[in-house]
């Protein structure tokens, strides 16, 4: 007797489906009303003709959202920030859960033109619980404040990911994975008109590639019709003094398309 093929459970996808938005955060999805199934046609009668149904009238578009934007679907989910907090705050989709201090969201009033992405908290952020307050940190603070000539309550900062992974290690693909839903959330909250990559892990990131930050940095690219700009992590220019020059075209890029002047460098009175 040949082997009887096992037919796929109906609800494997339905599983499926649930779980996938579940990992987004989601917590109640609405179906619509079920009504009764007509009845077949009986043999030789036409079916009734049906009237064409009215189009739905396109909804009006923003006039501060970017031509080419999308909602996504993370930020379908959640109606705020302070809601995606909570939901970082209580995340257990990867093993950092388990070796972190607490999470780390951002900074800033989520009403700024200008966001940062960095790529992951380091030890004195995850005892903080606030994003670049170690000397990276302090580095961009000079960035923003010396070198453009903001305040860094005027921007809003956030990292791809929201816990340290252990001795400051890349981060891996699965951790990047559970963490987008809520990057993907606060980015289309917030809705700035340009996006900073600071380094190799948030460019690519954004930019949805694999170029190594070397290839990416000045170059403008694009996010759901939002403009972004990588460069150089402040903790590489730590290590790499010599390219800050190259970090502060990219931020003069940056202030050209915000339509702020570059501020001038302040000269050392002479004695």
């Amino acid at each position: 007797m040949p082997a009887r093929t096992r037919r796929p459970r109906r609800n494997d996808a339905l599983s499926a489906a649930l779980g996938y938005f579940r990992d987004l955060g989601v917590r109640e999805v609405h179906l619509p009303k079920l009504t009764a199934k007509a009845p077949p046609a009986e043999a030789g009668r036409r079916p009734a003709a049906v009237p064409p149904t009215a189009p739905a009238p396109e909804k009006a578009r923003s006039s501060v959202e970017p031509a080419d934007s999308a909602v996504l679907p993370a930020a379908r989910a959640f109606p705020d920030l302070a809601s995606v907090q909570s939901a970082v705050a209580a995340c257990q989709l990867c093993g950092l859960c388990r070796t972190r201090t607490q999470t780390v969201f951002a900074d800033g009033t989520g009403r700024s033109r200008l966001m940062f992405v960095g790529e992951a908290p380091g030890a004195d952020e995850d005892a903080s619980g606030v994003p670049f307050v170690g000397r990276a940190g302090q580095l961009l603070t000079k960035m923003v404040e010396s070198g453009m000539g903001l305040s860094r309550s005027d921007v809003y900062i956030a990292n791809v990911l929201k816990c340290r992974p252990p001795g400051n290690r890349n981060p891996e693909p699965d951790e990047i994975a559970s963490c987008r839903p809520y990057l993907d959330a606060q980015i289309d909250l917030v809705r700035p008109a340009v996006l900073v990559a600071l380094g190799k892990f948030a460019a690519q990131f954004l930019l949805e590639t694999e170029e190594p930050i070397s290839r990416l940095r000045g170059r403008w690219g694009s996010r759901h019709g939002i403009p972004v700009m990588p460069t150089y992590h402040p903790s590489f220019l730590l290590r790499q003094p010599d390219r800050k020059k190259e970090a502060w075209e990219d931020l003069q890029q940056v202030l050209f398309k915000l339509g702020l002047p570059v501020p001038r460098k302040k000269t050392e009175p002479t004695p």
